[in-house]
């Protein structure tokens, strides 16, 4: 595989390298859950679930959760999902103790890319990338670019103008240290030869408000992000194979010359002794629930792109998400411990 690289040249050779598999990933994507949608609907659990979540309420993982316990009592109306809380360390303390729980197909714990890759990698959690089982990725917010309203920075290339200009002079936001983020920043840094300086906030409130009040001179966020705050801040950039429909004058970067099609992935994951069976009759679900028309309307609204990465395409596409991920994260200098 081609290794990831610091410069806009090697982002050039990623195409032909890696790159060409995540494409292929997105085209699988589209069609396993064409493939899916048109199956047998997928049967219901015996029991009740235990959805596990890593994040307070009230955050993206929290609503995605929300929207498909709508979903999912509307497709199987005898049982409920019951989703609970195991806050802490950036999801880690859920995720170190998710295999404690009873491995019987019932519960499930909602997990994040590159999370799951970086934590590690920083070494100070008590889990390993490998400890973690996903058994299905249901979405992504796509990496976005963003600057305030009143920015003089009206485009990309004015962007990348200042930022190469005055090297180390831009203050770009993120929520949360080696995040999705945090991850972005580097990337974009790298692909495109700048240099700006990420400013980590506790989450994305305490952003928004930096942001608004143009503290900082923009942030990597989410599609998410732009869409919601549309009137107040001006997106520049988007992670997306395709422009998005509700921010139809931003370019992706694939346009600007990176292939980058990516941003904070959601799933579900089990714990690891949990039946292969188990695992796939949850993953077929999951991905019912993504072709349900309220799914697609309810993740539409809250800038979410639906994926459909099950049981079948999921080792390769863990394996192409730790490659990409392991060179950010040594760009970030995390792996030294």
């Amino acid at each position: 595989m081609t290794p990831f690289a610091p410069t806009r040249a090697g982002w050039r050779t990623l195409r032909h390298g890696s790159s060409r598999l995540l494409l292929a990933f997105t085209a699988g994507w589209m069609l396993a859950g064409a493939a899916q949608a048109q199956a047998q609907a997928p049967a219901c659990p015996d029991k009740s679930l235990n959805y596990w979540q890593a994040f307070p309420p009230g955050g993206e993982s929290d609503l995605s959760a929300r929207h498909q316990q709508v979903v999912l009592k509307k497709r199987c109306p005898g049982i409920d999902t019951v989703i609970q809380y195991k806050a802490g360390a950036g999801g880690a303390l859920m995720w170190t103790t998710m295999n404690t729980l009873a491995a019987d197909g019932v519960n499930i714990v909602g997990i994040n890319l590159p999370h799951i890759v970086l934590q590690p990698m920083e070494g100070n959690v008590q889990y390993k990338t490998d400890d973690v089982t996903p058994v299905f990725w249901f979405h992504y917010t796509p990496d976005a670019l963003v600057v305030p309203e009143q920015s003089p920075l009206k485009s990309w290339a004015d962007f990348v103008k200042a930022a190469k200009d005055k090297p180390g002079m831009l203050n770009l936001g993120g929520s949360g240290l080696n995040s999705a983020n945090h991850a972005a920043h580097q990337r974009m840094n790298a692909a495109f030869g700048v240099k700006t300086n990420y400013v980590p906030f506790k989450g994305t409130g305490d952003m928004t408000m930096a942001v608004l009040g143009a503290h900082v001179d923009g942030a990597m966020s989410y599609t998410a992000f732009a869409i919601n705050n549309k009137s107040k801040v001006r997106a520049l950039a988007v992670a997306m194979d395709k422009r998005h429909p509700l921010l139809p004058d931003v370019p992706t970067f694939k346009e600007l010359g990176v292939n980058w099609v990516d941003g904070a992935f959601r799933g579900i994951g089990v714990p690891k002794g949990t039946p292969p069976e188990q695992r796939k009759r949850l993953a077929d679900l999951w991905a019912a629930l993504n072709a349900d028309p309220e799914m697609r309307e309810l993740a539409a609204k809250s800038g979410f792109e639906l994926v459909n990465v099950g049981v079948e395409q999921m080792d390769a596409f863990m394996r192409e998400k730790r490659a990409v991920y392991t060179e950010v994260g040594k760009q970030m200098g995390l792996g030294t411990k």
